[in-house]
């Protein structure tokens, strides 16, 4: 596809080298869009959407991953702009936007008027890294999920995603998919949790990895076992198992309200590093 020298452009398998050199300049915060252009080749027909280039004077800047979440990165005011005017052309088929928050929000100054009122609006969400060793002992009896476990697994992240996004993941015929999404993850070995005979008590997934950082998501403890320091001992053997055998760098977001998860990830050695913001439809 030819080079354009100011503007946006659709990206393809040709672009893979220059899209990924981009990304590695930030490998951490970038690690979503790095995973998804690297695990469809930016090909259309496995992205279930497009990735977006923004050109300065002929040299790719920025990029927009525009599926069912719509993600910016390595983009400054400019890029957004012509990134949400973009988005704003068609109606909206993206379910989040997601981003560190000065993206999020002037992309959002432009998108808003177009898209309309988000469900849920979630402007301060610490991102955290740990590139380091854990700061507390593992939880020895954190292990990888298996194919055996699901039956006990899946009713956790279902109580996970109710909690966290305030609709059930098998809303609107949702269950199969949700169900495809969870077995899938255990089947890559992205599945961590504690179980109490055919019950969960912690769990997490990886959500996404590149060669630099690995995401970590779905970080759930049973209600009736909160308080008991689960999740940092929990949070400690994912980082410890995903440092090993995954990537460097483990990172994640959180609510900016949560404060008992905050302490927790903070316990196990997380840091801070920016804010990530997230808007629901």
């Amino acid at each position: 596809m030819p080079r354009v020298q100011q503007g946006v452009r659709v990206l393809g398998p040709a672009d893979l080298p220059e899209v990924l050199a981009l990304l590695e300049r930030d490998p951490v915060t970038n690690v979503f869009v790095d995973y998804r252009v690297r695990l469809t080749r930016l090909e259309p027909r496995w992205l279930g959407g497009e990735v977006w280039g923004w050109y300065d004077d002929g040299v790719l800047a920025a990029v927009c991953h525009a599926a069912a979440n719509l993600v910016p990165a390595a983009a400054g005011p400019e890029a957004l702009a012509a990134f949400a005017d973009r988005a704003a052309r068609a109606p909206r088929s993206s379910s989040t936007v997601v981003g560190p928050r000065p993206m999020v929000e002037e992309l959002w100054r432009v998108l808003g008027p177009a898209w309309g009122t988000p469900r849920d609006e979630r402007w301060e969400q610490p991102h955290l890294e740990l590139t380091g060793p854990p700061a507390v002992e593992p939880d020895p009896l954190v292990r990888r999920s298996e194919s055996a476990d699901i039956a006990a697994l899946y009713p956790a992240c279902v109580a996970m995603y109710t909690e966290e996004v305030g609709i059930s993941p098998e809303a609107d015929g949702g269950r199969e998919l949700y169900r495809a999404r969870v077995t899938q993850l255990v089947n890559r070995g992205w599945s961590f949790a504690r179980y109490d005979g055919d019950r969960v008590v912690f769990k997490a997934e990886v959500a996404a990895a590149s060669p630099y950082a690995c995401q970590v998501q779905g970080v759930y403890v049973d209600p009736s076992r909160r308080g008991e320091g689960l999740a940092a001992g929990g949070m400690a053997a994912v980082v410890e198992i995903a440092r090993r055998e995954i990537a460097p760098t483990v990172s994640l977001y959180v609510n900016g309200h949560n404060a008992p998860a905050r302490r927790a990830y903070e316990r196990a050695g997380f840091a801070q590093t920016s804010t990530f913001s997230t808007l629901m439809f």
